[in-house]
């Protein structure tokens, strides 16, 4: 992981919309693109970054204008924290968790090369975050909470032992019938 460069892994095809574009375009744009942030562009120059949370957070401060009033880059922070394409993931990664970052606009002398997300980095390598594992085993394990309660209402159902459907008795954390109750 060392040794992988932000430029391997990066989307070199940004988002990128224009300073002065109001932000109901912006909302569009994010929703036809399916992205969750945009970077403000003026003649390759990188000049400002907005993100679904920043119109959120326009739509509840400034509820008395209209979105088609504000523009983007008067909601786009000042600061823009950026990375170049020769970075390393780990040092990516590294300054993502320090400013509590999901992405970071790719610089290259002085010019937008494209943009780095905490998802491009985990489809790269998955492996890299072995909670991720753990996080599916929990989402696991709460669905079949919800199915087991759900069963509890019933007196049948589908056997997760056998997958026969009949009676159904909770034994141990799992809904099984009668003959696997009775195999025990």
């Amino acid at each position: 992981m060392d040794n992988i460069l932000i430029a391997n892994v990066m989307t070199r095809e940004a988002v990128v919309i224009k300073p002065d574009t109001n932000l109901l375009e912006c909302a569009k744009k994010m929703v036809r693109k399916r992205v969750g942030s945009l970077l403000l562009v003026d003649k390759k120059r990188l000049v400002g970054f907005i993100s679904e949370k920043d119109i959120l957070w326009a739509l509840i401060k400034k509820s008395k204008e209209d979105l088609s009033k504000i523009r983007a880059i008067d909601i786009s922070p000042r600061k823009i924290a950026t990375i170049k394409p020769t970075t390393t993931v780990q040092q990516a990664i590294e300054k993502m968790k320090n400013l509590k970052f999901e992405r970071l606009p790719v610089i290259h002398e002085g010019k937008l090369v494209g943009i780095v997300t905490a998802k491009d980095i985990l489809n790269f390598h998955p492996e890299f975050y072995p909670e991720l594992e753990e996080f599916a085993k929990i989402r696991e394990e709460s669905e079949k909470l919800k199915r087991m309660k759900k069963f509890r209402k019933r007196k049948t159902g589908t056997c997760e032992e056998c997958g026969n459907f009949d009676m159904l008795y909770l034994n141990n954390g799992i809904l099984i019938c009668e003959n696997c109750k009775n195999k025990i």
